[in-house]
């Protein structure tokens, strides 16, 4: 038996971890199929419900996020626990290979650098035009040289790493022998490399990959 909306929803805010993002749009997207809805009026439904779950603490535990986002808490020794925002961060920059990591956080990662990054850099398919802040998450976000794709993401993160080289403060010894190693590790193409950064990054970024290339023993 369904139920009702608000029990509907509730069952299946019994099944989230404590912590996670819940998206009330894909609430709504089983809301369609459970009770044969459209879109909207399943969209509607869901609203509803949640807030009266959440006016009528059926839910003691269920938090709001903002629009369209909750969560389930729990209490710990250091006060509530708050929402996974690592998670957020994926669902809304990241995920399905939709963007990656990039920036100071990357060559620090990579062991090119022992100075700490101030703060995190994804290159995104969300962003558009330019370099802005989501101060609400605390990172940086900007667009990609190239869409995004599972193919391609690896690969454009570490051409970055190879635009970054001169400008970033690079304290390895042997920078070119790490990317080289990074390059091998994640069995990567140098001739796919090379074609990304003719087409997309400057020349200098092209001459940056022949010297990991040459340090690694690979004629480009």
């Amino acid at each position: 038996m369904k139920g009702t909306y608000v029990e509907y929803v509730l069952e299946e805010l019994k099944k989230e971890q404590i912590g996670a993002p819940i998206y009330t749009g894909k609430i709504a997207g089983k809301m369609e199929k459970a009770f044969n809805l459209g879109p909207k009026a399943a969209a509607a439904a869901a609203a509803v419900a949640f807030k009266r779950i959440l006016d009528g603490k059926s839910m003691p535990d269920l938090r709001f996020y903002q629009k369209g986002i909750y969560y389930r808490t729990m209490k710990t020794p250091f006060g509530e626990r708050g929402i996974d925002k690592e998670q957020l961060i994926a669902d809304k920059y990241l995920l399905p290979d939709i963007g990656y990591e990039t920036g100071p956080s990357i060559l620090h990662r990579m062991g090119l650098t022992t100075q700490m990054p101030r703060g995190r850099l994804l290159a995104t398919n969300v962003a558009k035009n330019c370099i802005r802040a989501d101060k609400r998450l605390g990172i940086l976000v900007r667009p990609p040289k190239v869409e995004v794709t599972a193919e391609n993401k690896a690969y454009l993160k570490t051409l970055d790493v190879l635009d970054m080289m001169k400008r970033a403060p690079v304290d390895e010894k042997h920078p070119y022998l790490v990317v080289a190693g990074h390059i091998e590790k994640h069995k990567l193409r140098y001739d796919v490399l090379l074609s990304l950064a003719g087409h997309y990054y400057n020349r200098r970024t092209v001459l940056e990959l022949a010297r990991t290339a040459s340090a690694g023993g690979i004629r480009i």
